[in-house]
């Protein structure tokens, strides 16, 4: 699959003469932000992680902690995630979304809604060997009801594959049982159909359960459950629909009205922008009256603003 991620591989890399440039940047008084986002913005994380063994080479000092101790704010938070291995950075989201005061729910369900099941099992084996402990565990502990069950079930990463031909309709009509024909919904029903069956095989049920309900999943799920679980099935769906769809919106509810949730923002920037941030893009000018450059431009400044519009690599006027 071609990478369809804004952030490329530079051509002619030389990983000791970054963790120079880099060096150079951040000694003596005072700090280069710019040298740093503009050599850090234009290189793969691949590159970065190569970056950061040369660094320790020539320098004796760990690339992250300088960078930590030179930087400040959301630019700072930025910049570290950047760094971040992505395997490394999704453990630590998460372990943080469930180990800081509360739960951060909204994490856990952009992570494990949006993930492919490969991803997903990667996560799991990372986060144990990271932590020691079980990631299942630490989120069925943090987490109750329908929402820890659905969130289990995506853990295990056994997604059916392909679709189930015979079973789409029933499917639908199961669903459509489960909630608009049921005094009370059926919790158990959504958790388990949307849990366990591939995206191409969900998008031909949303379709049949349209047909059958005169309107759309989302619509059922918004009138019949409510809380972590209405945003976590809410989020399968949308990821089963398009995940750069998906994104899009979480990046727009992220800037919309007064105050920026920041940390959604760098989150879905940073997992994004080698993998399908041309496409949240493309999606995000179809669905909203501005571009995502537009939006960041106006809800964000500085340091921090330059390297988000980088990232972004372009605007869609």
């Amino acid at each position: 699959m071609a990478a369809r991620g804004t952030v490329k591989p530079s051509q002619n890399f030389n990983a000791t003469q970054d963790a120079e440039v880099l060096y150079k940047a951040m000694k003596g008084i005072g700090t280069d932000e710019d040298a740093i986002l503009q050599l850090l913005v234009a290189r793969s994380n691949a590159q970065r992680q190569q970056i950061k063994v040369a660094y320790k080479t020539q320098f004796g000092k760990d690339l992250v902690d300088t960078l930590k101790g030179e930087l400040g704010g959301k630019f700072e938070t930025l910049i570290v995630g950047l760094m971040a291995a992505p395997l490394a950075y999704d453990v630590s989201a998460l372990r943080n979304a469930i180990k800081g005061a509360g739960t951060d729910e909204k994490v856990l369900v952009e992570i494990l809604a949006s993930r492919t099941p490969q991803q997903v099992k990667e996560i799991v084996a990372a986060y144990r060997k990271e932590y020691d402990d079980d990631l299942e565990e630490d989120i069925s502990g943090d987490t109750s009801g329908h929402f820890k069950r659905l969130l289990v079930i995506l853990l295990q990463g056994n997604r059916q594959s392909g679709v189930q031909g015979g079973n789409v309709e029933a499917d639908a009509q199961v669903l459509f049982k489960a909630g608009e024909q049921k005094f009370g919904t059926d919790e158990q029903t959504f958790v388990t159909i949307l849990g366990n069956r591939s995206a191409e095989h969900l998008r031909k049920v949303f379709d049949a359960y349209m047909k059958l309900a005169g309107f759309e999943m989302e619509e059922s799920i918004k009138r019949e459950t409510s809380g972590g679980l209405r945003d976590l099935l809410l989020a399968v769906v949308k990821c089963a629909r398009s995940v750069p769809t998906y994104f899009a919106e979480t990046l727009y509810y992220a800037m919309k009205g007064a105050g920026t949730d920041d940390d959604t923002l760098i989150r879905v920037m940073v997992t994004r922008s080698e993998v399908d941030l041309f496409d949240v893009r493309t999606e995000f000018r179809k669905l909203f009256a501005c571009s995502l450059f537009s939006m960041i431009k106006g809800d964000t400044g500085g340091d921090y603003r330059k390297a988000l519009l980088l990232l972004c690599g372009g605007d869609d006027a």
